[in-house]
Protein backbone atom coordinates (compact mmCIF):
# COMPACT_ATOMS: atom_id res chain seq x y z
CA UNK A 1 0.00 0.00 0.00
CA UNK A 2 3.02 2.12 0.79
CA UNK A 3 4.35 2.22 -3.02
CA UNK A 4 0.65 3.05 -3.93
CA UNK A 5 1.44 6.58 -2.39
CA UNK A 6 4.61 6.91 -2.91
CA UNK A 7 5.00 6.77 -7.07
CA UNK A 8 2.19 9.93 -6.96
CA UNK A 9 4.23 11.79 -4.90
CA UNK A 10 7.50 11.23 -6.39
CA UNK A 11 5.12 12.25 -9.64
CA UNK A 12 3.81 15.23 -8.10
CA UNK A 13 7.31 16.51 -6.66
CA UNK A 14 8.81 15.83 -10.70
CA UNK A 15 5.70 17.75 -12.18
CA UNK A 16 5.87 20.48 -9.96
CA UNK A 17 10.45 20.72 -10.63
CA UNK A 18 9.55 21.02 -14.61
CA UNK A 19 7.10 24.00 -13.46
CA UNK A 20 10.63 25.16 -11.87
CA UNK A 21 12.68 24.64 -14.47
CA UNK A 22 10.13 26.78 -16.49
CA UNK A 23 10.09 29.80 -14.47
CA UNK A 24 14.03 29.81 -13.59
CA UNK A 25 14.61 32.12 -16.55
CA UNK A 26 12.38 34.66 -15.10
CA UNK A 27 15.24 34.27 -12.23
CA UNK A 28 18.55 35.02 -14.39
CA UNK A 29 17.24 37.01 -16.98
CA UNK A 30 17.57 41.12 -15.87
CA UNK A 31 14.50 42.16 -15.59
CA UNK A 32 12.30 39.28 -17.46
CA UNK A 33 11.98 41.03 -20.30
CA UNK A 34 13.15 39.09 -22.86
CA UNK A 35 12.29 35.45 -21.84
CA UNK A 36 8.73 35.81 -23.80
CA UNK A 37 11.22 36.34 -26.27
CA UNK A 38 13.48 33.21 -25.67
CA UNK A 39 9.99 30.80 -25.21
CA UNK A 40 8.05 32.24 -28.46
CA UNK A 41 11.85 31.32 -30.66
CA UNK A 42 11.09 27.26 -30.84
CA UNK A 43 8.07 25.97 -32.82
CA UNK A 44 6.33 25.27 -29.67
CA UNK A 45 6.20 27.44 -26.86
CA UNK A 46 7.37 25.33 -24.16
CA UNK A 47 4.79 26.98 -21.36
CA UNK A 48 2.31 24.34 -22.77
CA UNK A 49 4.59 21.51 -21.19
CA UNK A 50 3.90 24.05 -17.79
CA UNK A 51 0.08 23.86 -18.60
CA UNK A 52 1.02 20.11 -18.86
CA UNK A 53 2.84 19.99 -15.87
CA UNK A 54 0.12 21.62 -13.79
CA UNK A 55 -2.52 19.15 -15.07
CA UNK A 56 -0.36 16.50 -14.10
CA UNK A 57 0.51 17.28 -10.66
CA UNK A 58 -3.57 17.30 -9.96
CA UNK A 59 -3.73 13.80 -11.87
CA UNK A 60 -1.13 12.38 -9.27
CA UNK A 61 -2.46 14.10 -6.66
CA UNK A 62 -6.10 12.51 -7.19
CA UNK A 63 -4.55 8.92 -7.74
CA UNK A 64 -2.77 9.39 -4.43
CA UNK A 65 -5.36 10.52 -2.49
CA UNK A 66 -8.05 7.78 -4.38
CA UNK A 67 -10.15 10.42 -5.82
CA UNK A 68 -9.86 8.81 -9.05
CA UNK A 69 -9.15 5.09 -10.79
CA UNK A 70 -5.61 4.36 -10.22
CA UNK A 71 -5.19 2.87 -14.00
CA UNK A 72 -7.01 6.43 -15.28
CA UNK A 73 -4.20 8.28 -13.70
CA UNK A 74 -1.47 6.08 -14.49
CA UNK A 75 -2.85 6.48 -18.05
CA UNK A 76 -3.48 9.76 -18.20
CA UNK A 77 0.07 10.89 -16.65
CA UNK A 78 1.85 8.57 -18.86
CA UNK A 79 -0.06 10.38 -21.94
CA UNK A 80 1.02 13.97 -20.08
CA UNK A 81 4.41 12.91 -19.30
CA UNK A 82 5.37 11.88 -22.67
CA UNK A 83 3.60 15.16 -24.75
CA UNK A 84 5.97 17.52 -21.98
CA UNK A 85 8.87 15.49 -23.24
CA UNK A 86 7.96 15.69 -27.18
CA UNK A 87 7.25 19.31 -26.59
CA UNK A 88 10.12 20.10 -24.76
CA UNK A 89 12.46 18.50 -27.36
CA UNK A 90 11.19 19.41 -29.81
CA UNK A 91 11.14 23.60 -28.83
CA UNK A 92 14.96 22.77 -26.99
CA UNK A 93 16.16 21.49 -31.18
CA UNK A 94 14.23 24.69 -32.15
CA UNK A 95 15.56 27.59 -30.31
CA UNK A 96 17.81 29.66 -32.11
CA UNK A 97 21.40 29.48 -30.44
CA UNK A 98 21.53 33.33 -31.20
CA UNK A 99 18.25 34.62 -29.22
CA UNK A 100 19.89 32.54 -26.41
CA UNK A 101 23.14 34.52 -26.94
CA UNK A 102 21.32 37.39 -27.08
CA UNK A 103 19.25 37.56 -24.54
CA UNK A 104 21.70 36.84 -21.33
CA UNK A 105 25.35 36.64 -19.89
CA UNK A 106 24.40 33.81 -17.92
CA UNK A 107 26.44 30.97 -18.74
CA UNK A 108 23.59 28.95 -16.35
CA UNK A 109 21.03 29.97 -19.63
CA UNK A 110 22.49 28.32 -22.22
CA UNK A 111 21.83 25.00 -20.25
CA UNK A 112 18.14 26.13 -19.44
CA UNK A 113 16.60 23.55 -22.74
CA UNK A 114 18.57 20.93 -22.03
CA UNK A 115 17.30 20.88 -18.44
CA UNK A 116 14.00 21.28 -19.09
CA UNK A 117 14.32 18.30 -21.34
CA UNK A 118 16.36 16.65 -18.80
CA UNK A 119 13.40 17.26 -15.61
CA UNK A 120 10.26 16.40 -18.15
CA UNK A 121 11.66 12.84 -18.95
CA UNK A 122 11.05 11.70 -15.01
CA UNK A 123 7.14 12.06 -15.20
CA UNK A 124 6.51 9.41 -17.94
CA UNK A 125 8.83 7.13 -16.35
CA UNK A 126 7.67 7.23 -12.86
CA UNK A 127 3.94 6.76 -14.46
CA UNK A 128 5.29 3.65 -16.08
CA UNK A 129 6.51 2.40 -12.48
CA UNK A 130 2.86 3.79 -11.03
CA UNK A 131 1.06 1.38 -13.34
CA UNK A 132 3.81 -1.38 -12.99
CA UNK A 133 2.50 -0.97 -8.89
CA UNK A 134 -0.98 -1.53 -10.24
CA UNK A 135 -0.16 -4.86 -12.55
CA UNK A 136 -1.25 -3.11 -15.34
CA UNK A 137 2.27 -3.44 -17.18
Amino acid sequence: MEQLRLAPTVGIVASLAVIAVLAAPYALVEGGSGVSTYFAAGSINPLVVGLFAAVTVIVFAAGREGRSSPDLVAGAALVLGVFMTVIAGVWALTVPQSVVTQLSTAAILQYHRGALVATTLPVPIISIWYARILRIL
